[in-house]
């Protein structure tokens, strides 16, 4: 009996009847359901920090919203792209501090940010399923960013970079260069995810940038003082001597050359909240 067991015709015979288990098996598998992306919008606040706002006050906070689309590499981790539009803004009226209220310096920008961003799930995260559908996580990266700041002078609307409130690129600071209104920022941040069902996903991020700039708010350094705007040709002091020194509207004019205007060692910074809901796209893919 042993001996006809090995017959060429029973053995592939029955090599056969033991990989029809598997290949069912396998068959199921590519059949099984997997998730491999999101696409989603966010809505929610930004908060602006920087020379007009040392104390890092949650005050002034802008509306923010995005579109983004993530990508599931696996049941923890996740690679974001994310656009997003918002406005910052703050006033030196929001201070406690006796110099910045003198100061009286104010500003708003839309900005306009891509971020590229990696997010970690410290659960594992299984839209679908009843045990796994909710998850804290970690998400940090980099963004590039359009900005431009702008203020108000009699109810009219000026946008500060051409103006060189600073000096730069006058004669008396050759070495103050107009700033660039391009930048790009570090994210960091963190969240709560949950399924709500097979197709969506909510939640809710907060987000942190560490720029490289110092001018989302046109302050950086010191007074660039009255002798780097001279008058105008009817005699009268130019929109930028106006803009870059506003102290006088609140009492005896303080920005002589050479005085503290902001602090150019730290660059500026901003953190948005944002509620998200996607749509969750699928496909059939084997997991082994």
């Amino acid at each position: 009996m042993l001996k006809t067991f090995f017959y060429p015709g029973k053995f592939v015979f029955t090599l056969l009847l033991a990989t029809v288990p598997m290949l069912v098996q396998r068959a199921a598998a590519q059949s099984e359901l997997q998730y491999v992306g999101e696409l989603g919008i966010s809505a929610g606040t930004a908060q602006y920090f920087g020379d007009l706002n040392t104390r890092r006050a949650l005050n002034a906070m802008k509306p923010a919203v995005g579109i983004f689309y993530r990508k599931y590499m696996n049941d923890y981790i996740g690679l974001r792209a994310h656009f997003r539009y918002m406005q910052l803004g703050y006033s030196d009226t929001y201070n406690k501090n006796e110099f910045a209220r003198r100061r009286n310096l104010s500003f708003n920008t839309d900005l306009f940010e891509l971020a590229l961003q990696g997010d970690f799930n410290f659960f594992r995260f299984e839209p679908g399923s009843l045990d796994k559908r909710f998850s804290p996580y970690l998400t940090g990266g980099v963004s590039g960013f359009h900005f431009n700041p702008y203020a108000y002078l009699d109810g009219k609307k000026y946008y500060l970079q051409p103006l060189h409130t600073e000096g730069q690129g006058t004669a008396l600071y050759p070495d103050r260069k107009p700033y660039s209104l391009l930048s790009y920022a570090w994210l960091i941040g963190g969240g709560f995810k949950y399924n709500i069902s097979r197709k969506v996903n909510v939640a809710i991020e907060a987000l942190y940038r560490y720029t490289e700039t110092d001018y989302l708010d046109d302050v950086s350094t010191t007074y660039a003082g009255p002798a780097a705007f001279p008058p105008g040709l009817d005699g009268q002091p130019t929109i930028a001597a106006q803009l870059q020194d506003r102290s006088g509207a609140v009492g005896t004019p303080i920005g002589v050359q050479g005085r503290q205007r902001g602090n150019s060692r730290d660059k500026d910074q901003y953190l948005t909240i944002e509620l998200s809901i996607s749509i969750l796209f699928t496909s059939y893919h084997c997991k082994f």
